[in-house]
């Protein structure tokens, strides 16, 4: 079967697995994973050769770590260093002791039962990286601990293979490996040199050619080759290629590069977990389903009980501790790297190999599910404490509900004006903050008719729902007119359509969040385009009453899509004809004008004409 063929075959089942199951909530990850487990030769065998698709489709770990390496400039790499070293040592020898007697287990030999340990200790970067990536929570303080662990352990993958001809008992190989190590080093100096000096210099003359493609292809070669490069002086091809990542972070090239790789980073990495589905041998893990499963669980509570101690020992908060116990404890692509090669050195033989690489699939297929669950024992360990129940004798005028980015804006106009209001927030953290600068901020939870009451909404005149959560804005929009119906209500809206629901309970006035940004931007923008301010803010005005207006007519028609259509194109085309209206007076103005300018110019000429005569005369 032709290359076009498989190719073809596995983009069309993963459109349909991957939006499948991120629609069931189970990530994209295991939606690769099951393309690759049916396509491979344990079930279909559509693809009799998963290895080489392996393989190729590393290089979609190498463009991770490229863009990850984009997003950290040397200095902050810099200040990473003692966690890097810190967490990842402790990490890998707490996982390497508590993971050796499953070896000696497999009646391996103490120091092979040790590599295999640390083999073992090994996370998956792609994996990893991947979900916290889909969830936004790399910049967290897990996320952040993760990072520098998993760092780490792509740097022990060095030693580690430089470590099998020792344990094949070839002593000889010492010299040689010597000889490696110091060629390694040197490697990575003329490769942080070559991308920190000689690179962006070379960019710099293609950006000025202005041919977007030969940019597109230098940030592929830069990529290809710190990887080929350290893959030659026996190091990582990823760590190779976040070197380079690094070494360009800093330089006006870092949004380019990354918005040109990103594309082929997703569909090789997507193409990686295929790889890994088609590398499950079924029929191995049937026959030793218990054995393989066995692995699977000891390596996962070893790495997540030793996580979570690194955990404690760094000091991270309590409800970040059960997420980075989770996050990294699967196993991770390099055990395929180092169990191959330790199996064609004769180290360990193919049986054991393909149980580990068994079990190490099984535990890549849990991660979304187990870091589901350490989110869910992260929120229980959160720090709970009582509602403010006692909100003092004051009653302002103005209720807030959410004193976020939004409400805040909203409160400072009002403190501008001299006009008190009281502010509830569910989130400890900002009200503590907040209540040092003086402000009314309470902490409790706006969707409790009782703390509404006891804040003195029935003695208010106006409500501010300012809250992020749009059930919790309809919620309090809901108690507030059934409850209290003499309150004057206004609600920020995230869109259209929660402004429609907004409307429906009666709200009396609906804001939506970024509109009044975006017509603010939208002068500017017209300004920037030549336009006179007066005119800028004249098309801006009509098209937001316009646009407003738009909102109530639609809103009799929300439920109806062929209505909904159709009255939005009808007024559309009444606003073209709103524009054109305008740009017809604009013209009409501006002809005028000019009219003016040449008769008040004629009127002049023949003034100076009438003095200089009698001037001639004398």
């Amino acid at each position: 079967m032709g290359f076009l063929t498989e190719a073809a075959v596995l983009l069309g089942a993963a459109i349909i697995a991957v939006p499948l199951f991120q629609r069931l909530g189970l990530g994209s990850i295991l939606g690769y994973l099951c393309v690759g487990l049916l396509a491979g030769p344990s079930i279909s065998g559509f693809i009799s050769e998963p290895e080489s698709v392996l393989h190729f489709s590393e290089f979609g770990v190498v463009m991770l770590l490229f863009i990850i390496g984009l997003e950290l400039e040397p200095k902050r790499l810099w200040s990473l260093r003692k966690r890097l070293l810190g967490l990842g040592t402790l990490q890998m020898a707490g996982c390497a002791a508590l993971l050796m007697p499953v070896g000696l287990m497999l009646d391996l030999p103490p120091s092979i039962a040790i590599f295999l340990g640390l083999t073992l200790a090994l996370s998956s970067t792609a994996f990893a990286l991947q979900v916290l990536n889909e969830r936004r929570q790399l910049a967290t303080p897990h996320g952040q601990s993760a990072f520098s662990i998993l760092l780490f352990q792509d740097l022990a993958v060095i030693p580690l293979l430089a470590a099998l001809p020792f344990l094949a008992g070839r002593a000889d190989a010492a010299p040689d490996n010597g000889w490696v190590i110091a060629q390694s080093i040197g490697v990575v100096i003329a490769a942080i040199a070559f991308g920190r000096l000689v690179f962006p210099r070379v960019l710099a003359l293609i950006a000025r050619s202005d041919v977007h493609e030969i940019f597109t292809a230098a940030a592929l070669f830069l990529v290809l080759a710190m990887a080929l490069i350290m893959q030659w002086a026996g190091l990582s091809m990823a760590l190779g290629a976040f070197l380079g990542g690094v070494m360009l972070a800093d330089t006006p090239y870092r949004h380019e590069l990354e918005a040109n790789i990103e594309p082929f980073k997703g569909l090789l990495l997507g193409l990686f977990f295929i790889a890994v589905g088609m590398s499950v041998n079924l029929a191995l893990v049937l026959d030793n389903v218990w054995l393989v499963l066995g692995l699977a669980i000891a390596m996962t509570l070893a790495k997540s009980v030793v996580l979570a101690i690194v955990g404690l020992l760094a000091r991270l908060p309590r409800t970040e501790i059960p997420r980075l116990a989770a996050i990294i404890s699967q196993g991770g692509e390099f055990d395929f790297v180092l169990l191959t090669a330790a199996v064609a050195a004769g180290v360990i033989d193919q049986r054991i190999a393909s149980l580990c690489i068994a079990a190490v699939t099984l535990s890549m297929a849990a991660t979304p599910f187990l870091y589901r669950l350490g989110e869910r024992a992260g929120d229980r360990l959160k720090e709970s404490r009582p509602f403010d129940t006692d909100f003092g004798d004051d009653t302002p005028p103005v209720i807030i509900a959410g004193l976020g980015r939004f409400g805040q804006m909203v409160g400072r106009m009002l403190k501008m004006q001299g006009i008190s209001f009281t502010a509830l927030d569910p989130n400890i953290t900002q009200v503590e903050f907040i209540r040092r600068f003086g402000s009314r901020i309470f902490y409790a939870d706006a969707t409790r008719l009782d703390l509404l009451r006891a804040a003195g909404i029935d003695k208010a005149r106006l409500l501010v729902i300012a809250v992020d959560s749009e059930s919790a804005a309809l919620t309090i929009a809901q108690l507030a007119k059934t409850h209290f119906p003499h309150l004057t209500v206004y609600a920020r809206a995230r869109n259209r359509h929660h402004a429609w629901k907004l409307m429906e309970i009666g709200v009396d006035g609906v804001v939506r969040e970024t509109f009044a940004s975006s017509m603010e931007m939208s002068v500017e923008v017209l300004k920037g385009l030549g336009y006179p301010s007066a005119n800028a803010i004249n098309a801006v005005r009509t098209f937001r009453d316009f646009d407003n207006q738009l909102l109530k007519d639609t809103y009799a028609h929300r439920n109806d899509t062929e209505q909904l259509m159709a009255t939005e194109k009808a007024a559309m085309a009444e606003l073209q004809s709103l524009f054109q209206q305008e740009l017809d007076r604009g013209r009409a103005r501006d002809s005028q004008r000019e009219e003016d300018v040449a008769a008040n110019d004629h009127e002049e000429t023949r003034d100076d004409a009438d003095t200089e005569a009698p001037a001639r005369g004398a």
